[in-house]
């Protein structure tokens, strides 16, 4: 390709308004080189268009995705981006807030896809039958469209934004586990051939509880993921999933409540500090509205959540637990219409009970004895309630929010908190949306069973700005061999006066081709300068620069983007030196593909 004919031009700097299209928060790097470098240019609030140079590196990741698929016996589709509202309403994820959902011309309810596992389903349930039919391995490259309420940082998150999908479907647990494992080997790989170092952590599977879910990582302060991580023992989780060992309580016997005024006391650190003890020998109330799913509407129950006043709530583990699809916080109203009282509320003598309120506690309030909780009545609070002679809960569960310095749950070493962007994750929905697309097969025995689902996904746009915010420097982009747009980039310096470079520059461009090496010629009237500052903000691995002074000293420049060296080799030997660069770099990257240990539960 010639830069004079290339679509998209380099900027000096981020355009004015760049933030704006970008959305809030633009401080990634990658966001503004990509922009500079004229591989991206925003459309909308969270919309991008990706110009040529980027279509090729995004090919580039995508033939690297169907070597790994193919190689565990996928078959790739083709799936539609607009759905039947009806596989939607099955499902029960109709009501989802992130949804875009119109009718067409005939008043049919449609939506656009936030994902495919409904459809996957629904295509599984016409086509297979028999146990014979099974195992299978689909995949499939498409767009997703959520209503994000904060488009930020470019493709990283985005409303609309290319992903990789792939689904796998057995016929029992142990075909499942099998395929699960192969996708977390393959997903290393797929990274590491791209370049890019991540690492897995256990998150929740929202799907299917207890069920394994992880989620790839790339490490980076600019990452909305926080994750903990323990030095000693290995142990990795989001911190929405993560784990830790919670202080036990000092054994004591159950002393009888008493209840006590406690003016102005509505939080614990107030609490705490009124009556001289510490928080963990208090219960903390926490009030929510949570919505769930009922086939085409929602219903809403009222959320009682308790946990020891050391710890905090972790909204998405009493989300899981619940099997809820949103919480919010409960008003003042809701909460004394269920006879609690804000501020100063417990379990203890709840003057209303039904269906619609559930009382949920996490773990640590069972086994702390004598813990002061609310009276349910302003300005008081009681002492020494113990759980189970005072109150029952309806649900027990980790409820609590893990942090840097809480305990490893695996060997008690302290944890560590590092912040991450989420490039893919993979979890297991089992029969989830079988059973409710009736996507069933007759097993050896004649049996109905549901076909058992494993999903596996990853954001191919927010690999590519991923790859850019770990491969720059300051003066440009960085690629790896295996994603750059280019291998190569031929730079022309005409001379004054002489069409000798010229003609030697078009021969060598011709020659590069010729041997299978994708070039990136610069054949543009502009100046030395401009042409080396956009071959290092493009940056493809490789520059040979066709100039009469390189050709005085006897043949052409040749330069690795990564390295400051530049070297004259033999006009001759261009080709076949570029050829072997290539070839170095390409093999470095291979080399980083190793066989990773497997764990359930990071």
């Amino acid at each position: 390709m010639k830069m004079s004919q290339l679509f998209g031009q380099t900027l000096r700097d981020a355009p004015a308004d760049a933030s704006a299209s970008l959305g809030a928060g633009a401080e990634a790097a990658s966001h503004r080189l990509l922009l500079r470098a004229g591989f991206v240019r925003p459309v909308g609030t969270g919309t991008f268009a990706l110009l040529p140079l980027a279509r090729r590196s995004m090919d580039k990741i995508e033939a690297i995705l169907r070597e790994e698929m193919d190689k565990l016996g996928g078959q790739e589709m083709v799936l539609p981006f607009v759905h039947p509202a009806e596989l939607w309403q099955a499902s029960g994820r109709w009501s989802q807030p992130e949804l875009t959902r119109f009718q067409d011309g005939h008043s049919r309810d449609l939506v656009l896809a936030s994902a495919y596992q409904e459809v996957v389903a629904d295509l599984v349930r016409r086509e297979v039958q028999s146990y014979k039919q099974l195992p299978r391995l689909l995949y499939h490259f498409a767009s997703l469209w959520r209503e994000e309420e904060h488009p930020r940082n470019g493709l990283l998150r985005a409303r609309e934004f290319p992903v990789f999908s792939s689904y796998s479907l057995d016929a029992d647990w142990d075909g499942l586990d099998r395929q699960y494992r192969a996708h977390y080997q393959a997903c290393f790989n797929i990274f590491r051939r791209c370049g890019l170092d991540v690492i897995a952590v256990n998150s929740e599977n929202g799907e299917m509880d207890g069920a394994p879910a992880h989620e790839f990582i790339y490490l980076t302060p600019i990452g909305e993921e926080v994750l903990l991580l323990c030095d000693s023992c290995g142990y990795s989780a989001n911190q929405q999933a993560a784990r830790f060992r919670k202080p036990p309580a000092a054994p004591e016997q159950p002393k009888p409540i008493e209840k006590v005024k406690t003016p102005a006391c509505k939080t614990i650190e107030d609490l705490a500090n009124f009556l001289g003890v510490p928080k963990a020998r208090t219960a903390k109330a926490v009030f929510f509205m949570a919505t769930f799913p009922e086939k085409e509407t929602v219903s809403e129950k009222f959320i009682f959540a308790v946990i020891r006043g050391d710890m905090d709530l972790n909204e998405t583990k009493l989300a899981n637990v619940l099997g809820a699809r949103d919480l919010r916080p409960a008003t003042e109203d809701e909460i004394r219409a269920v006879g609690a009282e804000p501020g100063f509320a417990s379990p203890v003598s709840l003057r209303v009970k039904g269906s619609n309120r559930l009382i949920v506690v996490d773990e640590s309030i069972v086994t702390s004895p004598n813990l002061v909780a609310g009276a349910n009545e302003p300005d008081y609070h009681l002492l020494n309630t113990n759980y189970g002679r005072d109150y029952q809960a309806d649900l027990v569960a980790d409820l609590a929010a893990a942090g840097a310095g809480a305990a490893c749950p695996q060997c008690g070493a302290s944890l560590r908190a590092e912040r991450g962007v989420e490039m893919g994750n993979i979890f297991q929905p089992g029969a989830r949306y079988s059973e409710a697309l009736g996507c069933t097969f007759l097993d050896k025995d004649g049996q109905q069973k549901p076909v058992l689902m494993g999903s596996y996904g990853i954001g191919v746009g927010r690999l590519l700005a991923c790859i850019a915010e770990a491969h720059h420097d300051e003066h440009g982009l960085v690629w790896p061999a295996t994603v750059a747009p280019f291998q190569a980039h031929l730079v022309l310096l005409r001379g004054k006066g002489t069409p000798q470079a010229e003609e030697i520059a078009d021969k060598l461009y011709a020659d590069l081709q010729a041997a299978g090496v994708e070039v990136l010629y610069d054949d543009r009237d502009e100046s030395p300068g401009v042409k080396f500052n956009d071959a290092d903000l493009i940056g493809c691995p490789v520059r040979i620069t066709v100039s009469e002074r390189a050709l005085a000293q006897g043949g052409v420049e040749m330069k690795l983007r990564r390295e400051q060296e530049k070297v004259i080799i033999p006009l001759a030997e261009a080709v076949s030196k570029t050829q072997t660069a290539i070839h170095m770099l390409l093999e470095e990257i291979a080399s980083r593909l190793t066989r990773v240990e497997y764990n359930a539960h990071q």
